[in-house]
């Protein structure tokens, strides 16, 4: 892969996650209370926590388009995509049922499988790694 195709696709894949996360925060905003019930019980304050994880996630996606904060914003996002995985796990053991959401492992199991994957994006993108494209 060339330098310039490398550069052309971490910048499709920066804008396609920084949407993704903006959508988040719209997700947090207008299903809090959904939310809240996914939330792990160890969580304090679990509806203030998943109103603050919107706004952060708005955060990191605009931090993750302006360049002098993008390796911050992928490596704070990969760490988030990781934070919230147990509530993804809760959701899927405790069959929490969230319509239009499936409670089917149909729909659990890849959701929990690719979260690893979603991580790598926000470091890729970030220019934080380079795998699989080693320059």
């Amino acid at each position: 892969m060339t330098r310039q195709n490398l550069t052309r696709l971490r910048a499709i894949m920066r804008v396609t996650l920084a949407a993704f996360f903006i959508g988040g925060l719209f997700l947090h905003l207008r299903s809090t209370d959904a939310l809240v019930r996914i939330t792990p019980d160890w969580v304090p304050f679990p509806r203030e926590v998943v109103l603050i994880t919107g706004w952060l996630e708005f955060a990191g996606a605009l931090a993750l388009v302006w360049p002098p904060t993008r390796k911050a914003a992928g490596i704070a996002l990969a760490l988030y995509i990781v934070a919230v995985w147990p509530a993804n796990i809760k959701h899927a053991v405790e069959h929490i049922v969230l319509p239009p959401i499936p409670d089917s492992w149909w729909y659990h199991g890849p959701r929990l499988a690719l979260q690893p994957v979603l991580a790598w994006w926000a470091l890729f993108c970030a220019g934080v790694i380079d795998w699989p494209a080693r320059r």
